[in-house]
């Protein structure tokens, strides 16, 4: 038998990642994985029960590694509008930084069963939660216009969120200048002009 490298199971997650995103979760087999890495289809389950364990691995590590990133952008940053600054940079960076996996985390949810999908639920609303206080702030000191901070935030998160789908890093602008685009025109939408 072959032994398995320390690393395998990484190497397993990232082949998952790789086919999730090219053919889909439902279209993708454990074989196809197993074939990729080059192992046997027994030994995947050595490091994962199943397909959905591995998919939920995924969609779990990429919105704890996402509400991280914006928790560490947070850290010491004063007043309203540089929070929402540092938010809307964050969640720019980490989806364009991590497209396969944001559009996998958006398009493969049904691909957890009912205690999964409720918990990678959590974790978003928990990121959500961030920016609607954000907003809320905003609104209370007269910066943002008077909005549900839930709509407001959502608009911001799923604009900010489309960038995965396409984003070119060897496109004509540098993600520094999308960023700038981004937050001049979400600026421009939610400023309170009383």
């Amino acid at each position: 038998m072959k032994e398995i490298a320390p690393d395998m199971k990484q190497k397993i997650k990232s082949i998952a990642i790789q086919l999730f995103y090219q053919k889909g979760y439902h279209a993708c087999s454990i074989s196809n994985i197993a074939e990729r890495a080059g192992i046997q289809k027994s030994s995947i389950y050595y490091h994962y029960l199943n397909k959905e364990e591995l998919l939920y691995g995924i969609l779990k590590d990429t919105m704890d590694d996402l509400n991280q990133s914006l928790d560490e952008s947070l850290v010491n940053v004063k007043g309203t509008e540089a929070r929402l600054i540092a938010m809307i940079r964050t969640h720019l960076n980490f989806h364009m930084d991590r497209q396969k996996e944001v559009i996998i985390s958006d398009s493969e949810l049904r691909g957890l069963t009912s205690d999964n999908l409720r918990s990678v639920l959590r974790m978003r609303d928990d990121y959500d939660r961030k920016m609607r206080d954000i907003i809320r702030e905003g609104i209370a000191e007269g910066l943002f216009i008077n909005r549900d901070p839930r709509v407001v935030a959502n608009a911001i998160i799923t604009m900010c969120t489309q960038s995965s789908l396409w984003y070119n890093p060897r496109g004509n602008l540098s993600k520094e200048e999308i960023i700038d685009i981004y937050t001049k025109i979400i600026f421009e939408g939610i400023r309170d002009r009383k």
